[in-house]
């Protein structure tokens, strides 16, 4: 004879176990991204590759991805903005790249692009239960990340700089023991001190 009550008992240990043991996909993710014509970090590279100092046109600048009215997170900066981007003094210039000194210089007809492009997926991991319960919530970031500054002066490129993150790959851990009780306690700690 079967034992309904064993067997609903037993099911509902096993439920419980179950989600004990982690559901990760209820946990949250999400996207931040920087459109772009690149693809990926590679891409974004590999066109500021073919910027040649002193030769490159803004034109040409336009039909390789640089183009602050067409591509978006491209910002247009002043000689002004040029000036406060590299702590700028006039009694100093010998420390400076030929190039930016050109570009200060020539005043009104110095533009600059700053290029800011990034595509990064952020994942919660880990069992869902201590993340709903802030007992243990980790988060990893991938993607990459490409920036660029772009100095022109009449429409011609006098100097380029680029930096980035080919491959982002971070994780953050944080761990409260007591859980929602641990946070609590500090924002009790807070509003005390105020």
């Amino acid at each position: 004879m079967i034992n309904y009550k064993k067997m609903y008992r037993m099911s509902a240990v096993l439920i419980f176990i179950w989600s004990l043991a982690g559901c990760s996909s209820l946990l949250p993710s999400g996207k931040e991204m920087k459109k772009s014509p690149w693809k990926s970090f590679n891409e974004a590279k590999a066109s500021f590759d073919k910027i040649i100092i002193s030769q490159t046109t803004a034109d040409e600048l336009a039909q390789l991805g640089f183009d602050p009215h067409h591509t978006p997170n491209i910002a247009i900066l002043s000689y002004l903005d040029v000036r406060k981007l590299f702590n700028y003094e006039l009694d100093r210039n010998e420390y400076y790249h030929e190039g930016v000194n050109i570009c200060i210089k020539a005043r009104e007809s110095c533009q600059a692009y700053n290029v800011e492009v990034e595509d990064i997926r952020k994942k919660r991991v880990g069992n869902f239960w201590l993340d709903l319960f802030v007992i243990k919530r980790q988060e990893q970031k991938t993607g990459w990340r490409f920036r660029a500054l772009i100095l022109l002066v009449d429409s011609k490129v006098v100097y380029k700089l680029w930096s980035g993150n080919p491959m982002l790959n971070e994780t953050r851990l944080k761990r409260n023991p007591l859980g929602p009780l641990q946070e609590m306690g500090s924002s009790l700690v807070k509003e005390t001190i105020k």
